[in-house]
């Protein structure tokens, strides 16, 4: 049975990286780490940026993730489907690679007999809402982000709700980009309860570039940062305990 844990990246935006490195190249040093990039490209109603569809399509695919072209008013369903849908995808491979180790290399699920299909689609079902899941949220705060950052503020408290639900353990954490001060700034660390963004999100200024592919860079050894999360996490409650919270 699968045992690790689902590493994701969720990038927010709404078109063309114009600084820095290639985003589509960073995404795939994202997937050779274990990490698939997901991306929602948000639009407004009246335009369809080609180019910028064009990125969002080739970040996710070096990316190894699922992307998706929505109108701000569909974005909280949206970050939902996309985040399940590559916990799936992600799931899908790995049984994958364990069948080619049981069957032979050439096996996949679809070779599979329609009932044998069904019952591993089951295992993954299971392990979609057992499995450990790190979801590092990116989201470009350029200019023209601005009117539609309260709207990812509550998409992102959505789906926090939704994956709440599951019964295997979540981590998420954020990025904005451009920050403040630098390129990529982190607004919150490794934490269990997404709600904290509410605090965070009123405060964020908007404007500049637009340098998705160091914000991708900048997310890759970030995972690497989460081994003492237990500790981290016993430290937090041994606080609450007290200070009587």
């Amino acid at each position: 049975m699968y045992k690790g844990t689902l590493k994701q990246i969720l990038l927010i935006t709404d078109g063309c990286s114009n600084s820095g490195d290639d985003p589509i190249a960073m995404a795939a040093l994202a997937k050779e780490q274990g990490i698939s990039v997901n991306v929602i490209g948000v639009m407004d109603e009246d335009t369809i940026d080609e180019r910028g569809m064009q990125e969002i399509e080739g970040i996710a695919m070096s990316g190894g993730g699922v992307s998706q072209i929505v109108y701000a008013k569909n974005l909280s369903q949206t970050v939902q489907m996309v985040t399940r849908k590559a916990m799936t995808q992600t799931l899908q491979g790995v049984i994958n690679k364990e069948l080619q180790q049981i069957l032979g290399s050439d096996t996949s699920m679809e070779d599979l007999p329609p009932e044998k299909r069904g019952e591993v689609m089951e295992v993954v079902d299971e392990l979609g809402e057992t499995v450990s899941l790190q979801v590092l949220i990116l989201v470009d705060t350029s200019a023209s982000m601005k009117s539609k950052l309260p709207t990812v503020k509550e998409a992102l408290l959505d789906l926090a709700l939704s994956l709440n639900a599951r019964i295997g353990d979540n981590q998420f954490s954020a990025f904005v980009f451009p920050g403040k001060r630098q390129e990529v700034e982190k607004i919150l660390d490794w934490t269990p309860k997404l709600e904290s963004l509410s605090s965070i999100f009123p405060k964020l200024s908007t404007g500049g570039i637009t340098p998705t592919g160091p914000a991708i860079q900048e997310a890759i050894p970030y995972f690497k940062e989460t081994r003492n999360l237990r500790s981290l996490i016993s430290d937090d409650e041994q606080y609450y305990e007290e200070s009587g919270r």
